[in-house]
C-alpha cells in the first residue's frame, strides 16, 4: 500500500513568500512626506503627468486607465499649455521655494510657436497643494446616511486633479479626504413659512417630497386644522424632514 503525503512544507513556504512580497510592496508605495527646508531629489527627466514611485498602487492603475494627453487643446501657444499636456525637468528643490523648471509640449500635441520653454513652480508634491489649486469629484456620501446610521460618516474618498495651470511633483491626480455634504438644498425657513401659511393645502409637504403626506393634506383640508397644526410643531422642531433624508440648510 502507498501512502501519499501532501507536500505542507512546500505549501507554508510558497505562502510565506507572497506574504512578505506582499509585505514589501505595500511598504514600498507609501508617500514620503515632504517638510519644509527639506530637498527634494527628482531625475533629471520628470514628466509632469506621470506617476511619481511614491504613490500608491491604487493610483498607478488609475493613471493608466486614462490617458490626459486626450484632453489636451491643439493650435494654442505652447508655452500656455496646461500641465498634463506638458513634460518638465525638474532639479533639486527646496520645498516651498519658487524655482524654473525646463518644459517642452508632448510629441502628440500641435502647438504654436517654441515646443521648449521655461516656467515657474513651487517645490511641492500635487498632493501637498492649497485646497484651491485642485479639483476633486462630487461628493459620494449616500444622502441618508447620517439619518440611517451613527455615528455619521464625516467625509468620503474623492478623487482630486491639480488645476492646468499649476506645475507640481509627482502624479497631478491624487486621493483626498473631503467633508461630506449632508444637504440637497431644502431650507428650514421656507419649509416653516410654508408651513403656516399654505400648510392646510399639503405645500409644506409638497416641498419636502413628501408626495402621499402632502396629497392627504390636501384633500382633509389639513385634516381639519389638526394635522396642519402637528406639522408647524414637528418642522419647527426639526422632526420631519426632507423625503431624501438629508439636512436642512
Amino acid at each position: 500500500m502507498v501512502i501519499v503525503r501532501f507536500p505542507w512544507n512546500t505549501l507554508l513556504f510558497v505562502l510565506l513568500t507572497v506574504f512578505f512580497d506582499g509585505l514589501d510592496t505595500s511598504i514600498g508605495g507609501q508617500n514620503t512626506p515632504v517638510t519644509h527646508g527639506s530637498s527634494i531629489e527628482l531625475p533629471s527627466s520628470t514628466p509632469v503627468g506621470s506617476t511619481a514611485t511614491s504613490q500608491s498602487a491604487e493610483t498607478r492603475n488609475l493613471q493608466s486607465t486614462e490617458n490626459p494627453h486626450d484632453m489636451c487643446p491643439s493650435g494654442v501657444d505652447c508655452h500656455k499649455l496646461g500641465g498634463a499636456c506638458i513634460k518638465c525637468n525638474f532639479s533639486t528643490c527646496e520645498y516651498g521655494k519658487t524655482n524654473t523648471a525646463e518644459c517642452a509640449a508632448v510629441e502628440n500635441i500641435t502647438c504654436n510657436g517654441e515646443r521648449t520653454f521655461q516656467r515657474q513652480y513651487h517645490c511641492r508634491y500635487c498632493y501637498q497643494l492649497d485646497p484651491l489649486l485642485y479639483k476633486c469629484n462630487a461628493s459620494a456620501c449616500p444622502i441618508n446616511t447620517p439619518r440611517k446610521t451613527w455615528p455619521a460618516r464625516p467625509f468620503y474618498t474623492a478623487l482630486c486633479t491639480a488645476k492646468d495651470d499649476i506645475l507640481c511633483l509627482g502624479s497631478r491626480r491624487f486621493y483626498r479626504q473631503q467633508d461630506c455634504n449632508w444637504t440637497s438644498g431644502y431650507k428650514w425657513s421656507t419649509a416653516l413659512i410654508l408651513s403656516i401659511t399654505l400648510g392646510g393645502f399639503g405645500a409644506d409637504r409638497f416641498y419636502l417630497g413628501l408626495w402621499r403626506e402632502g396629497i392627504g393634506k390636501l384633500f382633509s383640508f389639513g385634516g381639519l386644522g389638526v394635522w396642519t397644526l402637528v406639522d408647524v410643531i414637528l418642522i419647527a422642531v426639526g422632526y420631519v424632514g426632507p423625503a431624501d433624508g438629508s439636512l436642512y440648510i
